[in-house]
């Protein structure tokens, strides 16, 4: 497929504001994985474990927009409000990341309780110095190898 013929990021008949320039080829680079991840096969795979290249994805759009935002300021509030109401990054994951404790969730199934057995948070929320030594910790929601530190 030719990068001239790829379709843009979605977004509505909505004029971007100024900035929009500078973020739109990274934005679409993320597209264009996303939609590889969602057409590759998954055969020999668990149903969950298809699906942890996307729940990837997903989080590598919304910390992009995070970090131009928070971190780095390089974008402004009108770009980044208009990248939340486009639904270009997740709203719900980047408000969780501005609490302390929450800085590095991979996504939101893992803090959810009713999505786990015991009514607890997933395996990857376990910091890792109270893990026993050596065991390979792999979220089943997301494939996370460990996002509370």
């Amino acid at each position: 497929m030719s990068l001239a013929k790829m379709p843009k990021v979605r977004r509505s008949r909505k004029q971007p504001p100024e900035g929009w320039e500078l973020i739109e080829p990274t934005l679409e680079e993320l597209e264009q994985k996303m939609r590889e991840a969602e057409t590759e096969p998954h055969e020999g795979k668990r149903i969950t474990e298809s699906l942890w290249p996307i729940f990837k994805i997903h989080h590598q759009k919304s910390r992009y927009i995070y970090d131009l935002f928070y971190r780095r300021k390089a974008i402004s509030r009108e770009l980044y409000d208009y990248c939340l109401k486009e639904k270009i990054a997740d709203t719900n994951l980047i408000a969780k990341w501005k609490k302390s404790g929450y800085e590095n969730l991979c996504c939101l199934r893992c803090i959810q309780t009713r999505d786990t057995n015991f009514g607890t948070n997933c395996i990857c929320r376990v910091p890792k110095s109270k893990l026993e030594e050596g065991r390979v910790v792999e979220c089943v929601h997301c494939g996370c190898r460990g996002c509370s530190g």
